[in-house]
């Protein structure tokens, strides 16, 4: 049935006929007429305000990266979509469905380069550079097929972030619109027979086999233990894969561990995951790679390739192995154990981050939620941070994206309001969206933020101590009072002196009816480089 409505009319409901319940953004003049939809709407969607476009682009990632689910942001255009940009480069490297909703100048001004408010030269291939997907709405009528699209493409395939353009007149305007228009959806097919039995006959004949987990996997719990347990396999995570196996499993081992098995491994399982291990560590004859991944860009003719989603690819996989692999592969709990023992020791070089990580785990619950942002101790949770479950450790992924932690935090924390979120972050990240804390405090948004203070860019400062003769530049810092600062901002705040202080006053806060801030002075801690980035070994 076809209604007369404006552009931004049939956008908030195009969105809400999508699944979507809540939109971060920053209103302006281009997008007037989304923000009067969106207050006629305001009962079945809601609107996060926020204090800067990337505040506004993070907690959109971070809605997505704890759910799956699309998180959606709006912004005006030029510097609106600038601004969001780093948290659209950090989407695409992890992975998140991302959508970003762009303002537009006039319509027929697009490209005439007049100098208009916001305008940018060529917004849309900019967006493109940065997205999965990215389109212009032209009018009111196209809007249902082209957001329709923009859901598929965050969903189908290997999920990414999108961008939809509309121009401010657009918005404004009334046409006739079927608001029941979409897009077709794309046939999915499941994995080829012969390539599953390719990459069984390559596990099954395997000595000394690992898998390697990344964010692909993040869905595919139980399929992927199933077959780590049918191969006796150890599996590994770098980031985005933390939680697919849960860490206290007997087969899980961390990175470091994972490069000493590498040393011996003959057949290497990648699911879901750009298999960074194999350039940084090396591969030879004696390696066979299999590779179960949904982009067929990141299968390579020399590999073993399965194209397909890990949901449907492991179950097929473990059928195959587990007609196979009779008698039953002995256990390797005892060989992993002292392995890890090992790698505990090696670990011991690193306090007090490893105090501080403890002290952090034990006073989240088994299903609370963390978010590491680039600090020191964010560096060693990679390593140290024991994680349960998928999606209750958030990361930037190689995209390294410094100050994200905090408004990606409350992003999660408005996807999952019932469980217990907590970031990390150094003083120079915090500050880079320090101002979200206004809209934690607005709309109650319950993060525990810790913030790890040594007035310093920490670690490029140690590099320059370090590796460039004590030529310190650029990295000291002048920082506020973080605990007073927060107060300022109607925020709880309180300041720990160690792991055990910060260990009570994550609890505390976590029984606190709103958002909090903890500062923890520190002084300069160990290197983690050599144990994070171990050498080349094939």
């Amino acid at each position: 049935m076809n209604s007369e409505l404006t552009g931004g009319q049939a956008l908030v409901q195009s969105l809400i006929s999508n699944g979507v319940h809540t939109v971060f953004g920053v209103p302006g003049v281009q997008l007037d007429h989304l923000f009067n939809a969106l207050h006629d709407f305001r009962d079945e969607i809601r609107v996060v305000h926020c204090r800067h476009e990337a505040g506004a682009g993070y907690m959109a990632l971070g809605y997505a990266a704890a759910t799956g689910e699309p998180g959606v942001c709006a912004v005006v255009p030029g510097p609106g979509l600038l601004n969001a940009s780093a948290a659209l480069a950090t989407a695409y490297a992890v992975n998140a469905p991302v959508l970003c909703l762009v303002g537009q100048i006039h319509s027929d001004a697009i490209g005439k380069d007049f100098g208009l408010l916001h305008e940018l030269p060529d917004q849309l291939a900019v967006a493109a550079a940065l997205t999965k997907w990215s389109a212009l709405i032209g009018s009111p009528a196209e809007v249902p097929v082209r957001v329709s699209e923009g859901f598929r493409h965050l969903k189908e395939g290997c999920p990414g972030p999108v961008e939809l353009e509309i121009a401010m007149d657009q918005l404004q305007r009334r046409q006739e619109v079927d608001l029941a228009a979409a897009s077709e959806p794309s046939a999915v097919g499941g994995p080829d027979d012969q390539a599953i039995e390719d990459a069984c006959q390559a596990l099954a004949s395997a000595s000394n086999p690992l898998i390697v987990v990344g964010g692909g996997a993040v869905d595919a719990g139980p399929a992927l233990r199933r077959v780590a347990e049918l191969l006796q396999a150890p599996v590994t995570a770098l980031r985005n894969g933390q939680g697919v196996l849960d860490s206290r499993h007997p087969l899980f081992v961390n990175q470091l561990a994972a490069h000493r098995y590498w040393e011996t491994a003959d057949v290497v399982l990648g699911v879901g995951t750009r298999l960074r291990q194999a350039r940084q560590w090396g591969t030879d004859e004696n390696m066979k790679i299999v590779r179960l991944d949904i982009d067929p860009g990141r299968l390579d003719s020399d590999q073993l390739g399965v194209l397909g989603d890990a949901c449907a690819s492991l179950p097929a996989l473990g059928d195959a192995l587990e007609g196979r692999l009779e008698p039953p592969r002995p256990s390797r709990t005892a060989e992993l154990e002292a392995l890890r023992s090992d790698i505990d020791d090696d670990l011991t070089t690193l306090e007090p981050q490893i105090a501080y990580l403890r002290a952090m785990r034990e006073a989240l619950p088994e299903d609370g939620i963390f978010v590491e942002d680039l600090t020191q101790v964010g560096y060693v949770a990679r390593l140290a941070f024991p994680v349960y479950s998928p999606r209750t450790y958030i990361t930037p992924g190689y995209q390294g994206t410094l100050g994200y932690g905090f408004p990606t935090a409350l992003g999660v924390k408005v996807a999952q309001p019932d469980k217990k979120v907590l970031s990390i972050s150094g003083d120079g990240g915090f500050m880079f969206c320090v101002g979200e804390l206004a809209t934690a405090a607005q709309h109650n948004i319950a993060v525990v933020a810790v913030v790890f203070t040594n007035d310093a860019y920490g670690n490029v400062q140690r590099m320059q101590r370090e590796q460039h003769g004590g030529r310190v530049i650029a990295t000291d810092l002048v920082n506020p009072d973080f605990v007073e600062l927060a107060k300022t901002f109607g925020v709880n705040g309180c300041r720990a002196e160690s792991p055990a202080e910060l260990g009570e006053a994550i609890e505390r806060a976590f029984e606190h009816d709103g958002p909090t801030v903890i500062e923890v002075p520190i002084g300069d801690f160990p290197d983690p480089w050599n144990l994070l980035l171990p050498p080349k070994i094939r």
